[in-house]
């Protein structure tokens, strides 16, 4: 009898567990803001990992016949000072632009919900040390920080990486370790401990599923500021270089032009808006279909 109530329970859990992820996707979709937001991330992410296929020039192809041209039928976003059709560019540099600003945000996120996890379960002196040392890192402005941690690595995709995930951390730590003071004096955390599971079994497997969502959430709200960050670093020279055709650094090229040339930075500054917008409105509806206050 106890091996079948056990059998029963296991498949509760999982048929709760699809239950509210079923309810979350549906609370998105029933969503304007979430729709549109989803649908625009997705038209951005598509029409960039198809670029080889739809683009109408290569990456670095120029025409210097057209030098600095302004949007015509042959070049529809115009053509740069090398004479590189600009929507072509943009297409190809989404997709160093989206891997960038999800990797850092993934990166820098999941560091934090590490040491959160540990700083919120173990508490007392951990906690206290963890917290202090947090507290200085997030007293320095995050471009700041960036621009310290570019400046001594150097450019480059990784390096700008690991400097836009730097500046993450500290909100991930604070985020996972105020959901974990919550739930490490629950009955379910006692139970793992009375059979013996490993503080980590107990912190990551137990724990981490339930404080999660604002960790998810969080992450996809930071994805879009992680972007104009990047776009910021590469528009100073310390982000992704020349010839890599990323926006921010297409938006560094048209400045020196931005009177007489204004479709060199028009274009770049509008994908990145759009590009932004619909990550923020995405993690507005995420937010509100796992705020469990909205559940009936």
């Amino acid at each position: 009898m106890a091996i079948r109530f056990g059998k029963k329970q296991k498949g509760e859990d999982e048929a709760e567990r699809t239950s509210v992820l079923w309810e979350t996707l549906t609370r998105m979709v029933k969503s304007p803001s979430a729709k549109i937001g989803t649908f625009l991330f997705a038209f951005i992410v598509i029409v960039c990992i198809l670029a080889p296929v739809i683009a109408p020039y290569g990456v670095n192809d120029m025409d210097l016949l057209h030098l600095k041209e302004p949007p015509t039928l042959a070049h529809p976003f115009g053509t740069d000072a090398l004479g590189r059709d600009l929507l072509s560019r943009l297409l190809y540099g989404g997709q160093y632009s989206i891997l960038l600003g999800l990797c850092a945000s993934l990166f820098g996120n999941g560091v934090g919900v590490v040491i959160g996890c540990i700083a919120g379960y173990f508490g007392k002196t951990t906690e206290t040390i963890i917290m202090r040392v947090m507290d200085v890192w997030a007293s320095i402005p995050g471009m700041l920080l960036c621009i310290l941690v570019s400046t001594v690595l150097g450019s480059g995709f990784f390096n700008t990486v690991l400097a836009l995930s730097i500046g993450g951390v500290p909100n991930g730590v604070r985020m996972t370790r105020g959901q974990i003071l919550g739930e490490r004096s629950k009955e379910y955390i006692e139970a793992a401990q009375s059979i013996n599971c490993s503080k980590a079994s107990i912190m990551f497997k137990h724990i981490l599923p339930n404080v999660i969502s604002p960790t998810i959430v969080g992450t996809t709200m930071g994805i879009g500021g992680t972007i104009t960050m990047a776009a910021s670093l590469s528009y100073i020279g310390l982000g992704v270089q020349p010839p890599t055709p990323e926006w921010g650094a297409m938006l560094a090229d048209g400045r020196s032009s931005m009177l007489t040339l204004p479709h060199l930075i028009m274009f770049p500054g509008l994908v990145i808006a759009c590009f932004v917008l619909s990550i923020n409105l995405m993690g507005d509806g995420l937010r509100d279909a796992l705020d469990p206050k909205l559940r009936s």
